[in-house]
């Protein structure tokens, strides 16, 4: 081959500096959107942690200092263990007694309705009967309405059937999870083939084993994620307890906090400001915990059926 030939079968200098060109933009291209996209995360970080930053600053403070000091720093005397424990034991420990009622709504309450979303979703997902059409619109109905609209005809009922200021009229109306069910209804018609419920049935067993037993644990990433979301309801309820209850001694930790809270503003009263702050804090921590422990479950669920055996 000559070099003229060669020089023709090879691109031309102009053709190979502009294939270059167009590579180096195809890199540069991902880079632009990463660092983009890294700006949009760091705002949305800053925007949920700084909250909590400044709720755990400020509970370092003495009630003099929350007013005389920048707010997004610590300064003063390290006041967070001499708060704490004025916050446990203030009011005859009342902060103890609400703390109680609270793990008491989300265990009978968020618990309850956990179970009852499963069992539900996934007889929807998985038997077919009539009526189940109807059923499933009643039930995306009921997602979209929002708890504080059914807040009073709960209350009237309740107040007919004489449960009102009693643990029963917060417990009762948190049983009920109609977006739960909806999530276990559409995880449910995915994670669990039917060819493994007819193996069971086949070999005899029940339809309640054949949930306890094969079911339940394919749905146990479904169901973390319905319980977290119930238990974070019941927690942060507010308006619910503040029309049902009217006995201090019943109160959850929204409502108390928000009773100090009022307190402290109060002209004349005696002013707990830095109890309420601290007393946020401590009512963040359960949850926190929560979702650190039943994270994997959720890492768990994504991966499952990633690797192909």
């Amino acid at each position: 081959m000559t070099v003229t030939e060669q020089v023709a079968g090879s691109p031309s200098p102009h053709l190979a500096l502009s294939s270059a060109r167009r590579a180096r933009l195809r890199h540069r291209q991902p880079r632009r959107r990463s660092i983009a996209l890294t700006a949009v995360m760091t705002v949305m970080l800053l925007y949920a942690v700084l909250p909590l930053f400044w709720l755990l600053v400020n509970s370092t403070k003495t009630q003099t200092s929350l007013f005389s000091t920048f707010g997004l720093w610590f300064g003063g005397r390290f006041e967070l263990w001499h708060n704490i424990t004025q916050t446990l034991t203030y009011n005859h420990d009342i902060f103890l007694r609400w703390l109680g009622n609270t793990a008491l709504y989300v265990v009978a309450g968020a618990g309850s309705a956990t179970l009852l979303a499963t069992m539900a979703g996934y007889g929807l997902a998985k038997f077919d009967f009539p009526g189940r059409r109807l059923l499933l619109a009643v039930v995306l109905g009921a997602a979209a309405i929002p708890s504080t609209a059914l807040a009073l005809p709960t209350f009237l009922m309740f107040s007919k059937l004489g449960l009102t200021n009693t643990p029963w009229s917060i417990i009762l109306p948190s049983m009920v999870s109609p977006l739960g069910l909806y999530l276990i209804w559409i995880y449910a018609s995915e994670a669990i083939p039917d060819e493994l419920l007819e193996a069971a049935r086949m070999d005899g067993a029940s339809e309640f084993r054949t949930f306890f037993t094969i079911s339940f644990g394919l749905l146990r990433p479904g169901i973390v994620t319905v319980l977290l979301f119930t238990v974070v309801a019941t927690w942060n309820n507010y308006f619910l307890p503040l029309i049902m209850l009217s006995d201090p001694k019943w109160y959850p930790l929204t409502v108390g906090l928000s009773q100090w809270n009022a307190q402290s503003w109060t002209a004349g009263g005696q002013t707990i400001y830095n109890l309420v702050i601290t007393g946020s804090l401590l009512a963040i921590v359960p949850i926190v915990v929560a979702f650190f422990f039943m994270q994997r479950h959720w890492q768990s669920g994504l991966t499952a059926g990633s690797v192909k055996q």
